[in-house]
């Protein structure tokens, strides 16, 4: 039995930055990362951006193997023995831990009643084949109106492809955005070429012939096209973890410090649910900054740093030319006050319950994510909009 001071579950963006992480506290340790996917780690948001606009597949690539950390690439752990500090792997071959680290992400929801074709929008695999078969084919339906479905079919429509673009909310965006601006978002897709099909569900996904599908409607209605790309969201990974016993509910519980139920095991990224002290909620949040800064926060405490998970993490994403960055709660239920310098163009929009600034998006509006940061940890009790206007501004 091979035995390592670090192992990490997972290879994507958390475990890179939590090998990092590791080496700057203990620069000798041993670290193994067993990794599901064929490829090391690389950076997730451009598989929807960037690559979509020009840049190079090996732009991606985050140099995990500049740690040391031997990576065991396309190999799965299938248990774990906290009482032993021992992983097995699919193959039955035990490795010995001293921490271990569970970064192992979410995996896609599928559509019920779908066939075989669709493409569950993740992975670098998953970009690689959309990018092979839109150099072959015209036509594409993107199921899901969210984070993913919205930037694929942008993405897409950039490169000269009919896209349309179903999804079960009222607008783009609808459970992020406030109601004015998801509708405006539905425009401008149209205005690109996007056909956008809102207040719609799927019900089944057939293939009639090879490189043909037809998605059919709960309303009726269908649609035909050359490829599918469902982007529906995650579940989190947490069968490893609750089948070793350790406390999960919206992801696998930590402490302050990344700590799972069993102390000698850590959790961060996609799967992780953390209490955050300026929201007073425990959140799992599934994009990159979490992954970055709570996986390098979790390795410098496996290496015995004993540093607290404080922050509160930013999303962002690019629809067209249009852009924003994201903090904390941004929940279209909430009480909403927007305010605007260009209607729609340029902005912010703040969300609050109870009073209280809950999350910020920042509709192209740059460098103020540490001064929504520190609005949201204020607590400030806000009794007049008036409060709210001009209080945050474009800084790039």
């Amino acid at each position: 039995m091979e035995r390592y001071q670090y192992i990490i579950v997972g290879g994507g963006m958390t475990a890179d930055a939590a090998a990092k992480g590791i080496r700057e506290v203990d620069p000798q340790g041993t670290i193994a990362i067993f990794a599901a996917e064929r490829h090391p780690p690389y950076n997730r948001p451009p598989l929807t951006k960037g690559l979509w606009k020009g840049k190079a597949v090996e732009t991606v690539w985050r140099g995990t193997a500049e740690t040391g950390a031997t990576l065991r690439l396309d190999r799965t752990i299938a248990a774990i023995d906290p009482e032993r500090k021992v992983v097995q792997d699919r193959d039955g071959e035990t490795h010995g831990y001293e921490k271990l680290l569970l970064a192992t992400g979410g995996a896609p929801r599928r559509l019920p009643g779908a066939g075989e074709g669709v493409i569950y929008f993740r992975t670098l695999d998953d970009y690689l084949a959309l990018r092979d078969a839109a150099g072959q084919r015209d036509e594409f339906a993107v199921i899901g109106g969210g984070f993913i479905g919205s930037e694929i079919a942008a993405a897409l429509a950039m490169n000269g492809k009919r896209v349309t673009l179903v999804f079960p909310d009222a607008g783009i965006g609808g459970r992020v955005y406030p109601g004015r601006l998801s509708q405006f978002v539905n425009d401008y897709y149209r205005a690109r070429g996007v056909t956008v099909l809102s207040g719609e569900s799927v019900r089944d996904v057939r293939q009639p012939r090879p490189g043909r599908f037809v998605v059919s409607l709960e309303s009726g209605r269908t649609v035909e096209a050359d490829g599918v790309v469902a982007g529906l969201g995650i579940e989190p990974n947490v069968g490893l973890a609750e089948a070793a016993g350790l406390k999960v509910g919206n992801g696998v519980e930590v402490d302050e410090y990344c700590r799972t139920s069993s102390p000698d095991i850590h959790a961060a990224g996609d799967v992780a649910s953390f209490h955050n002290a300026a929201l007073g909620v425990r959140l799992r949040v599934e994009h990159q900054d979490n992954a970055d800064t709570m996986g390098r926060t979790a390795g410098r405490n496996m290496a015995g740093a004993g540093e607290r998970y404080d922050h509160l993490p930013f999303f962002y994403s690019d629809l067209f030319d249009l852009g924003y960055e994201a903090v904390g709660e941004t929940d279209s239920r909430y009480d909403i006050v927007e305010d605007w310098k260009d209607p729609f163009r340029k902005g912010v929009v703040y969300y609050l319950r109870d009073g209280r600034v809950r999350g910020v998006l920042l509709w192209n509006t740059w460098g103020q994510v540490d001064a929504a940061r520190r609005l949201i940890a204020s607590g400030e009790s806000i009794e007049t909009t008036t409060q709210l206007k001009g209080r945050i501004k474009d800084q790039g």
